[in-house]
């Protein structure tokens, strides 16, 4: 497995009736491996995971690992019960997933003790290495790099995806970095800084869009380059716009001016009319950005 890096969580395509657009995927899928990214997660929050079936889900999967070239293929597991989680694990297992990406239990709010017997749970039972994921913007509870360092050495336990973006949290947890526990950062816009500080990667919303850019700036920062500080500020519109409505409808905008896919499932939906001209802005910005990026 590769989880140093770019992690892109992709967004799903849909076609206009509302069908996952299997060849709208296989296409995103090309541009991500063509763009140098060591990974992809399908079915996370970005991948509107909540909105499929479990049929659409092993599909997706399936067709992530025969046109990953390359890429490690990560699947979204997480869910807000430990016993669903483990078979939703199994499941991807059973469609080639190579490793699971497991959210913090969401809405929940399980105490510390518990994420533990949780994490541990799903690490002895599901049959993938796990990526812990936390997020607590999105889901209620928040774990503590204490509560990490007991998960560490579980020899099935392989790294963090990390969305609190202090600068504490994360030298926190680069303490506790090996050669078998990645780091990696869940936040865009302070990536450069995180791996400038030691941080293995970022899982990235924006690298559906702008993979290059965004493979270019976390190498430039994991090599020390300050070349990647340069790289993040000329995309802080593209950070800005990817914010300006929840998490996947901006970049799912984006895509789909792109060519990849139309519009989400509800209650998700589409981006307002207000954003229109920042759409066309940031695509434009995106478009010279991935040029320069080559």
């Amino acid at each position: 497995m590769q989880l140093r890096g770019v992690t892109t969580a992709l967004a799903t395509p849909f076609a206009p009736s509302g069908e996952v657009d299997h060849e709208a995927w296989v296409r995103l899928l090309q541009s991500q491996s063509a763009a140098g990214v060591a990974a992809v997660v399908v079915a996370g929050s970005t991948g509107e995971a909540n909105a499929l079936s479990d049929a659409e889900y092993g599909a997706l999967i399936e067709l992530a690992v025969t046109h990953a070239g390359g890429m490690t293929v990560i699947a979204g597991t997480g869910l807000p019960n430990t016993a669903k989680t483990i078979q939703m694990t199994r499941l991807a297992r059973s469609h080639g997933a190579q490793a699971a990406l497991v959210v913090t239990p969401p809405y929940v709010r399980p105490t510390q003790a518990g994420l533990v017997a949780h994490f541990r749970a799903v690490a002895d039972e599901g049959g993938l290495p796990v990526i812990l994921y936390n997020v607590p913007g999105r889901t209620g509870v928040d774990l503590q790099p204490e509560t990490v360092a007991q998960l560490v050495g579980h020899p099935n336990i392989v790294g963090i995806k990390e969305a609190v973006d202090t600068e504490s949290r994360m030298a926190a947890l680069l303490a506790l970095k090996s050669d078998r526990f990645v780091v990696l950062s869940g936040d865009d816009p302070t990536v450069a800084r995180a791996c400038l500080a030691g941080a293995d990667g970022l899982v990235s919303v924006g690298s559906n869009i702008a993979p290059r850019s965004f493979v270019y700036m976390v190498e430039k920062a994991m090599q020390g380059d300050a070349a990647a500080r340069t790289m993040n500020d000329r995309l802080r519109d593209v950070h800005a716009f990817l914010s300006v409505e929840p998490n996947p409808i901006p970049v799912k905008a984006l895509l789909s001016k792109f060519g990849y896919g139309h519009g989400l499932r509800l209650p998700l939906t589409e981006l307002s009319a207000a954003h229109t001209q920042a759409l066309a802005d940031v695509a434009k910005l995106v478009e010279s950005l991935e040029s320069d990026s080559h």
